[in-house]
Order: structure tokens, then C-alpha cells, then sequence
């Protein structure tokens, strides 16, 4: 990252986005666990919040037949672009696709049978107001289930960047990195609690785990995905003036601990949240 640029990655290059689809490692583990959860029947009308390049929606129609109907709702004009090519691709025509946000949805109330979303509702602008329009747009009785990964996701990236804005004597170093992740990864009892407000009974709330592992700390912070996902939002924690030594240290300690061990390896632990609109 420090001594090997990058060209810029820009989420409106078809080609880039046509990359990202390829890397289906970020999205699968919380996608299956998200499939299983799902109550299967016939004649559902299903949304789906964040639906991004069309995993699992598309899985998803295809499991539930042409008697149920899945709309999508994403703000990103690509994404959506991609998973109408892929709806014409695999004949997949129970699919509508709406670009919109999930604070502001263009649904009537009570429309929906069932609501899904993987890894979307801790991405959102407004979590609060998200999760009252899914009270609105859901039917009573209707299953919400969505995945999201928890607070301590990377935290082994993030000690170490701790440690570097220490070494930096940057000031307030924790509650940047702290303020962070809460605006990333709310924790699950606050999520709990606002599904509780919102109208929704928890029914079940399953923990689990999967890691990315690398060779050293270069390769990871080079990574495609790494870059394009987390890397450009951790460059924002540390003021210009000290990036490049800070990720320096940060990329040396990695490299250091890797030699050690072997590997260096981060830890992306991430819940299946059940619910019903009550």
C-alpha cells in the first residue's frame, strides 16, 4: 500500500464492477447462513435491502419458484444494472429491481411477506429510520432475517493501527478507531433494541465466524478487495500529515507478526438475525 500504488477504484467502472462479482469470498458466508434461514414457500412477495450484484437475490428467486415475486432495492446504479444482466443471463423473471435507498422506500405498507438482507442493514445512512420502514412495508407475521458482521470484525487490523496512532501520539487515536467501527458495525444488543422499537420480535440470532487470511501484512493491505472495501474509509482515520508513516509501521508489524506465526490472519465474526414482525 505504501510503496506500491494502486489505480484508483471507482464503484461506476463497469469493469471493476464486473471484478467485484467475481469475489463472491466476502459475500458467501453470510449469504448461505442468510439461505437457511429463509422460511420457503410459495406465493411470497420478498424484498431485499442492499441487494447489491444480485447474491443471494437471484439465488434466492430461483429457490422460491416463479409463484413468489423478489423486488430489490439498492441506491448503487451498477449493482443494479448487474443483476438485471444476470436476470436476462440465467431467465430468472420473478426479479424487480428499484434504485432507492432503505430509508425512503417506494413500497405500500404491509406489501411484503418476507424481508432479507445480507450484510446491508449495517451499511445503511440511518438505521433507525431503515428499520421502521421495514416495519412498515412488512406484513404482520412476515419473517425478517438479515446477516451483518460484528464489531469485532478485523479487530486484529485494528490493533495494530491502534498501536501505530499511539507510536504517532495522535491524540483521541481509540476514540477515532472506536467511533469507527460503531458507525460500521453497530453491536447486537443496540440492534436488538431498535428491531424491538421498530415492531419486531427476535426470534432467533445465530453467531458465526469465518477469517481471511494472508501471507504478510503487504499483501493483505494490497489486496483488491481490501482496497476497495475498507481500504480508502482506514486512510480517513489518520490525518494526511502522518498517513504514509503510520501505514508503514502498520504494514512492517503485520509483516513482523506474519514471519513469526506464518500468516496473518483477521477474524469476521457475523450474526444471522431472525425476526417477526409483530
Amino acid at each position: 500500500m505504501t510503496t506500491d500504488p494502486k489505480p484508483t477504484l471507482s464503484l461506476e467502472d463497469p469493469e471493476l464492477v464486473s471484478m467485484i462479482d467475481e469475489l463472491s469470498l466476502w459475500s458467501a458466508p453470510f449469504g448461505l447462513a442468510l439461505l437457511d434461514a429463509v422460511h420457503y414457500g410459495k406465493h411470497l412477495r420478498v424484498l431485499d435491502i442492499g441487494s447489491g450484484l444480485g447474491f443471494p437475490i437471484v439465488e434466492l428467486a430461483m429457490r422460491l419458484g416463479e409463484t413468489s415475486l423478489l423486488t430489490g432495492i439498492d441506491p448503487w446504479h451498477e449493482g443494479c444494472k448487474r443483476i438485471r444482466q444476470k436476470c436476462d443471463v440465467c431467465g430468472v423473471r420473478n426479479i424487480h429491481v428499484v434504485e432507492g435507498t432503505a430509508e425512503d422506500m417506494p413500497f405500500a405498507d404491509s406489501l411484503f411477506d418476507m424481508i432479507v438482507s445480507n450484510n446491508g442493514i449495517n451499511n445503511v445512512e440511518d438505521l433507525g429510520r431503515t428499520l421502521e420502514e421495514c416495519g412498515r412495508v412488512l406484513k404482520k407475521g412476515g419473517q425478517f432475517v438479515f446477516t451483518m458482521n460484528t464489531e469485532k470484525t478485523f479487530i486484529e487490523f485494528y490493533e495494530v493501527l491502534r498501536s501505530a496512532l499511539g507510536d504517532a501520539q495522535l491524540k483521541d487515536g481509540d476514540r477515532i478507531i472506536s467511533d469507527h467501527i460503531y458507525l460500521k458495525r453497530r453491536p447486537i444488543d443496540e440492534i436488538k433494541r431498535r428491531l424491538n422499537g421498530s415492531g419486531f420480535k427476535v426470534n432467533s440470532l445465530r453467531e458465526d465466524c469465518f477469517s481471511y487470511r494472508f501471507s504478510d501484512g503487504s499483501a493483505m493491505l494490497n489486496h483488491f478487495f481490501i482496497r476497495l472495501a475498507f481500504g480508502e474509509s482506514w486512510k480517513k482515520l489518520v490525518p494526511s500529515d502522518i498517513r504514509e508513516s503510520v501505514f508503514r509501521k502498520v504494514e512492517n508489524e503485520i509483516n513482523d507478526s506474519a514471519m513469526r506465526t506464518g500468516a496473518f490472519s483477521m477474524q469476521v465474526p457475523f450474526v444471522t438475525v431472525d425476526c417477526e414482525r409483530v
